[in-house]
Parts: C-alpha cells; structure tokens; sequence
C-alpha cells in the first residue's frame, strides 16, 4: 500500500552536515520526496507538534534544540512508507537504536535524534497539513 508520511530531519542533522546522507538513505529505500522545504520552526507550531509531551520536565531544553537551526519539513511517499521510514529512522533513544538505521548510525543524544517521522495513518495526515497547509 502506497502511503504518504510526514519527515522532518531537526537541526542537528542539518548542523552536522547529514541531510544529504540522510536523503540518500530514504531514496535508496525506494521513497520518494514529493515535498520538502528548508524551515525554521517557531514556538507556536512546535508547542502544537509537541503537545503530548509539553509538560515533561525535558520540554524547554527540547523547545530550544528545535528553534536552534532550520529543519527539513518533508512528506515522503512509498509503499508502506510510515512503517519503513519508522525502522529506516531506527529507535528514539539512539541507544537503543540498532546500527544500520539513521539513529544508530549518527545519533548521539535522545533529545538531538537528528529525524522525526509520523507513527500512523492518522498523525501522518495532522503533521502533512501542520507543516504542509496548503498541501492536498
């Protein structure tokens, strides 16, 4: 089943020089980039992306780390995509994540885990037009 997933590689990607490896990975997968766009993100859209975890203790430090450098917001299309990008992108803690996945591989911090991906159908679809309005 061809699906379409919300991507945003966060700033350490980008500040670590990795966005181009990171892409190459997702295209070699079979993914496709049907939108992308450089951004920086502001407090408003990020307390509305975040708010199931606005009142854990890590927040601010989190909220700081996302208005640190531009994200690459991205929706991304293949066969199964949200399933595959999520074990492309490996486990959130980045200790946990297995090598051979994007947060195994480069990760070094939970908070700095370079990729965020949409876990579902339905959080695929809020993220796409939280970051994307006025894509159909």
């Amino acid at each position: 089943m061809v699906q379409q997933t919300y991507i945003m590689l966060k700033p350490d990607a980008l500040q670590r020089g990795l966005a181009g490896e990171i892409l190459s990975r997702i295209e070699k997968k079979g993914y496709h980039l049907v939108r992308c766009d450089l951004r920086m993100l502001d407090e408003a859209i990020l307390r509305e992306h975040y708010a199931h975890i606005a009142d854990k203790p890590f927040f601010p430090d989190m909220l700081e780390y996302m208005m640190s450098g531009p994200v690459l917001a991205m929706v991304v299309e293949g066969e199964n995509a949200i399933k595959g990008m999520r074990i492309l992108m490996g486990a959130t803690k980045f200790e946990d994540a297995a090598a051979g996945t994007i947060r195994g591989d480069y990760g070094s911090s939970t908070t700095k885990n370079l990729i965020h991906g949409s876990d579902s159908e339905e959080t695929a679809a809020i993220e796409i037009k939280r970051f994307f309005p006025d894509y159909e």
